[in-house]
């Protein structure tokens, strides 16, 4: 979890505006690895499942709101969180 702070620092510079793009996506995809994990060994709980589409799905559009706004950030975010780029944008 360091590494994630750490990230979060560099991301928003410290600022913790939870309406900055970058602080949602990172928030959100500390959820998504939360629900993740809890999915492995609870693999037939069908409502986690679909809070995870929901939050993966809520990461996209943000993500390519920000490609789309400001592409440097987007490669940033992308190479930091260790998440794959949007295919066919």
């Amino acid at each position: 979890m360091d590494r994630y702070k750490s990230i979060d620092a560099q991301l928003v510079g410290g600022n913790r505006d939870t309406g900055f793009t970058a602080s949602q996506i990172y928030y959100l995809t500390r959820q998504i690895l939360k629900l993740t994990s809890h999915l492995e060994s609870h693999s037939e709980d069908y409502s986690s499942q679909r809070g995870l589409r929901k939050l993966l799905s809520r990461r996209k559009r943000l993500l390519i709101y920000l490609k789309d706004e400001n592409t440097a950030l987007y490669t940033k975010i992308v190479k930091n969180l260790g998440i794959r780029s949007l295919k066919g944008r």
